[in-house]
């Protein structure tokens, strides 16, 4: 039978009547800077000088949080799911609140890190939405979030909140922060202030950013740009040493790290792919074959 109230809100009403926005975190049950993020935006906005209304969910795959890891009992991506079931599994029945909850709102934040096994660069994305007005509305909000890179990539991904917010002619953009087990504080603030950033872009609140420089805005509308695993597998299973950072600069052919074997007499070199920036890296020693070892931003399209 489908479950109600799935996903735990928190909704700050303006002094003034104006637009919604939504804004998520948790997607995943093992991204933590994006929780810890929304709590503290929950302190930092004053309904006395917000116009419009803000919803803020800090956990919104619950049953993965509870289970410490990436997603629910049912073994599905939440992120993949998208628009989901309300007769469904247990992720099916949270993607179909939170589509309801997507397609209530004016405008959508959806918050993401890298989960326990890697580390992500702070970038925002968007989709290359076919509606010029969307689209132009989608750049300003990713630039404002006010971090070093800005993707947009390809509107045609599926079973993702944007695709909800597509579907449903919601500006949307995603971030991406942080990772590796822990909760990275910089992160969490930065997370914070960008949500911020943005509601001044948009009108909810009347507040001085002071713009940060954006190092690379790509936009790829190839038809998989923007999903991050991708490229850069393992070729092999084993201990995964990376040899460079997130935000390195790589070619292709380039040296990314070795995998060794249990007893280190078989070493295997990883090299890269593509041509860009080390956005995301593997950071949990142990990897299987096939698995994606890094992110890089194409900046030679």
């Amino acid at each position: 039978m489908p479950q109600n109230n799935l996903i735990e809100s928190i909704i700050i009403e303006g002094v003034r009547p104006g637009q919604h926005l939504l804004i998520l975190g948790g997607v995943h049950g093992d991204e933590y800077e994006p929780m810890a993020a929304i709590r503290l935006l929950k302190t930092q906005i004053n309904p006395d000088q917000l116009t419009g209304r803000v919803t803020l969910v800090p956990v919104v795959n619950r049953p993965a949080y509870e289970r410490l890891q990436r997603c629910g009992p049912d073994d599905l991506d939440l992120a993949r799911t998208f628009p989901g079931s309300s007769n469904g599994s247990i992720s099916q029945q949270i993607a179909a609140e939170a589509t309801q909850l997507i397609q209530s709102a004016d405008y959508l934040i959806d918050l993401h890190t890298g989960g326990v096994i890697s580390k992500l660069a702070p970038f925002s994305g968007y989709t290359l939405h076919s509606d010029p007005v969307i689209l132009e509305m989608q750049r300003r909000m990713a630039r404002a979030f006010n971090l070093p890179v800005v993707w947009g990539t390809s509107a045609h991904l599926e079973g993702r909140s944007l695709s909800a917010a597509r579907d449903h002619g919601v500006p949307a953009i995603y971030a991406e922060w942080g990772g590796g087990s822990g909760c990275d504080p910089e992160a969490a603030a930065g997370y914070a202030a960008g949500c911020l950033s943005v509601m001044s872009e948009l009108g909810l609140l009347d507040l001085d950013v002071e713009p940060k420089p954006v190092l690379f805005h790509v936009e790829d509308d190839r038809k998989e740009s923007g999903h991050l695993q991708l490229q850069n597998h393992a070729p092999v299973s084993g201990f995964f040493e990376p040899a460079v950072q997130l935000m390195d600069q790589v070619q292709v052919g380039d040296h990314l790290g070795t995998i060794c074997s249990k007893t280190g007499d078989i070493v295997t070199p990883v090299t890269a792919s593509q041509t860009g920036v080390i956005l995301g890296l593997r950071t949990l020693p142990y990897v299987k074959q096939d698995e994606w070892l890094a992110v890089i931003l194409e900046t030679e399209l």
